[in-house]
């Protein structure tokens, strides 16, 4: 390991004692492993949450499924093939009505619950954490398991949109009798040949030097004809070009050194306190700036960002939802190797039944679309976390074609195979072959690679370093749940 190259460093703490779960509200009924990140690369994060694992701050856990009361499956939608519900495009229509004519609908929004800090089944944190030999990455030294020591070491910036031909080609008489004329385009719907005019007008207007496009469109892809409408087109169409209220996304880092952040900072913090007591009914010491800070802030994501990346790189980012000029809603998300991750998500409750829950996960199916273009691998939007027991948890499903990951051998399965079973029993196996199991399980403990007095060792070097260490069957639990390949990555934290 290179001096100052990244690395990750965690601190594990198991998970014996049930808790009280936040979707059943049982009282002891939530079991799962967690562990406190220091510092974590993507690659590692990205590993994890394909084991099971999810972040909260700098706390990363992983429900006991067969154990806990509410199992948790990872979910992920393949944004490239994803297509909206009509439940999605009403929701898309409704925004339209609201930001072109004011329209707020009366009813309240669809009942979609955000993923909250009282409802996470895991966010039951450590409760002392060793901060002073791991405040850095950086380590002094690698001991070799043979004993010799190394020297260790945006969103929417609107494009311009696609100039689609509006059908018209050259006139010619067909000949009598002969019914259509073959010369001609196919017949096209008056929405699609208004849609292509209003997109050429746009074009005109920028090529023009006109006024510059708004930061709300998303570069939507060419018409085709006989093929349903892409994800983007419904966003744009929901954006009017002369609009009563102008909506606009940014993409801004979680950095203390980025500007933009920093400005935006009091505004989203008071944003958070006053979405979590409206809606989730938590006291102001319950959503003070310091569990902000916590929660949505302090990442242990590095940011990378390395040449076949997306532009903005790999890590923490807010999404901010800008509504004449204020902050109604910040989505909160990594962007890792081959996902897009959703974190959290709040707005102002004056805007509920706007069902900006919904819009977000759309905006952000077509944000993962995107950078997709950028980071060809980049395909997945992860929703978290699907819990089939929770009635009201099971609208991550609705985003279509999506997989369950197989608690057992960490493969996705699609979910409408998965569903059956969940039907009869809370907890499932999703992999049919009797014979799979986890690629990744521990075969060698030995070769875990622990951080012990700021120096980097294999397991078997530290335990002939400290004879009297009983520590196997913990450092044995973490490893098994990480898996082999993570467990000779990440940087177990020893005292």
């Amino acid at each position: 390991m290179a001096a100052g190259s990244s690395c990750t460093i965690v601190e594990y703490f198991g998970g014996d004692d049930g808790y009280r779960c936040g979707y059943c509200k049982n009282e002891k009924g939530n079991f799962s492993h967690g562990m406190w990140s220091h510092a974590m690369t993507v690659q590692d994060y990205q590993d994890l949450i394909d084991r099971g694992w999810r972040r909260s701050g700098k706390y990363v856990y992983k429900p006991i499924m067969n154990k806990t009361c509410c199992p948790q499956y990872t979910i992920r939608c393949h944004a490239l093939n994803f297509q909206p519900s009509k439940t999605h495009k009403k929701i898309l229509k409704k925004m339209s009505k609201f930001l072109s004519k004011g329209e707020m609908p009366t009813e309240q929004g669809d009942g979609e619950p955000m993923d909250s800090l009282c409802e996470e089944g895991g966010l039951h944190g450590p409760v002392k954490v060793c901060h002073s030999e791991v405040a850095s990455p950086v380590v002094t030294a690698i001991l070799t398991e043979e004993g010799d020591t190394t020297p260790a070491e945006f969103e929417t910036a609107r494009k311009d949109p696609v100039s689609v031909p509006d059908g018209r080609g050259p006139e010619t008489t067909p000949k009598p009798g002969v019914g259509a004329d073959p010369g001609r385009p196919l017949c096209r719907k008056a929405k699609e040949l208004r849609k292509a005019r209003r997109l050429q007008k746009e074009q005109k207007r920028q090529v023009g030097g006109g006024v510059p496009a708004s930061a709300t469109s998303i570069p939507a892809p060419p018409v085709q004809l006989n093929q349903p409408k892409a994800l983007e087109e419904f966003i744009n169409e929901s954006l009017p070009d002369s609009p009563l209220h102008r909506l606009e996304v940014r993409l801004v880092p979680v950095n203390d050194d980025d500007p933009q952040f920093m400005a935006t900072y009091e505004q989203s913090a008071a944003l958070y306190a006053r979405y979590q007591m409206a809606v989730h009914g938590d006291t102001p010491s319950e959503c003070n700036e310091s569990e902000f800070r916590r929660f949505l802030c302090d990442s242990p994501l590095e940011m990378e960002t390395p040449p076949d990346g997306p532009a903005a790189g790999y890590g923490s980012f807010h999404q901010q939802y800008w509504l004449d000029g204020r902050i109604v809603a910040v989505g909160v998300v990594d962007i890792l190797p081959t996902c897009v991750s959703s974190v959290y998500l709040y707005y102002h409750p004056d805007f509920a039944s706007l069902s900006l829950g919904s819009y977000s996960a759309l905006r952000e199916v077509a944000f993962t679309r995107q950078l997709q273009k950028q980071s060809p691998k980049l395909c997945f939007y992860y929703l978290g976390f699907y819990i089939h027991s929770c009635n009201k948890m099971r609208y991550k499903g609705q985003y279509q074609p999506s997989d369950l990951l197989c608690p057992e051998t960490y493969v996705f399965v699609p979910i409408e195979c998965c569903i059956p079973s969940l039907e009869q029993t809370h907890y499932a196996r999703f992999n049919q072959d009797p014979d799979a199991g986890d690629t990744h399980v521990l075969k060698d403990l030995g070769r875990a690679l622990v951080l012990y007095r700021r120096t980097v060792m294999p397991y078997a070097a530290y335990t002939r370093k400290r004879k009297c260490s009983n520590d196997e069957m913990e450092v044995a639990q973490y490893a098994g749940l990480v898996g082999q390949v993570c467990a000779e990555r990440i940087l177990l934290y020893r005292a």
